[in-house]
């Protein structure tokens, strides 16, 4: 067995820095967990033992302030969480390490290919998957056939994404700047939405796990495992072609009984403490593999069991 690890997760206020907290906490390659986040406005501070409020990737100092941190806090293991964050990594040649500690983030190309969502599409398309047909919106002179999907082509999250019914709705949502979006065939959720934990290691090995899910407020508030060979086999083959190192998030709808690729998120999701509970340990795994180590597997028969998002309230 390895010696137990400092662990720091960078952008940790959120829920999925909040659940990733929280399997660290009982993991048994945490020493020492700490946090930062840009606020300490979130209930991060009372998951991590060690929590610290940091500065936006921004600032001038971010880069000096955080490797001043991982050395003086002897940090061994370095998780970020928030998609800007990551960007900034990507673009910094940082993916592998910082400050002597060992970066956790998904391959390059996942990273590349999943932060532009139109990258996603003309990948999607150029490798022969199923996926809806996606535009520019700066390109498009008109509209055929509504309702299409309005989303950031950089964004992550729902906030940016909109169900548009008419030009006047399109136009009114661009209004203020369309370059940064793209326009998306609509495929509807009357088959089920499916979220997919995908994992690959670096000698190959492909793990996946399959959620049908109910968005509520935009974040899955319900969802039961299944089992779809047709999804899995896209998922393995998705995972080889993107040449995935490590653990990212694959959402679905079904048309026609084909299941179309609509979102690649290049990292941990709101689901990883679901998928973590229900043996599907992909942070684990993302640990385990950049160690070296030989993958633990505690996967069970899990088809048909169902998870509920709930809410949790600190006083201090």
């Amino acid at each position: 067995m390895h010696k137990a690890l400092n662990i720091l997760v960078t952008g940790c206020g959120g829920d999925i820095g909040q659940s990733l907290g929280k399997i660290l906490l009982k993991s048994v390659h945490t020493k020492n967990l700490f946090g930062i986040d840009i606020s300490d406005k979130n209930a991060a501070q009372f998951i991590y033992p060690n929590f610290s409020k940091g500065l936006r990737f921004t600032n001038d100092a971010y880069l000096h302030k955080l490797e001043t941190f991982i050395k003086d806090n002897k940090i061994d293991i370095v998780i970020p969480i928030a998609e800007p964050e990551l960007r900034y990594f990507s673009e910094q040649n940082l993916l592998e390490t910082i400050g002597g500690a060992k970066m956790i983030t998904a391959s390059s190309k996942a990273l590349e290919i999943g932060f532009d969502k139109f990258k996603t599409a003309e990948f999607l398309k150029a490798e022969g998957f199923p996926f809806p047909k996606t535009y520019l919106a700066k390109e498009l002179k008109d509209i055929a056939s509504f309702p299409v999907i309005l989303k950031s082509k950089t964004g992550s999250g729902s906030k940016d994404i909109h169900k548009i019914n008419t030009m006047e709705e399109f136009l009114f949502y661009t209004r203020n700047s369309i370059e940064d979006y793209v326009v998306q065939e609509f495929i509807t959720d009357i088959n089920g939405e499916f979220t997919c934990g995908l994992f690959r290691s670096s000698t190959g090995e492909v793990r996946s796990q399959i959620f049908k899910r109910e968005l509520v407020s935009g974040y899955s508030g319900y969802g039961e495992v299944i089992e779809n060979t047709t999804i899995t086999t896209l998922l393995e083959q998705l995972a080889v072609r993107i040449d995935l190192v490590g653990s990212i998030n694959v959402q679905l709808r079904l048309q026609k009984n084909e299941p179309k690729i609509f979102e690649i998120n290049p990292r941990f999701s709101s689901t990883v403490l679901f998928r973590h509970l229900f043996g599907f340990e992909d942070l684990i795994w993302s640990i385990e593999d950049r160690l070296g180590l030989e993958l633990s597997d505690n996967r069970e028969a899990v088809i048909g069991k169902k998870f509920y998002k709930g809410y949790e309230e600190y006083i201090k």
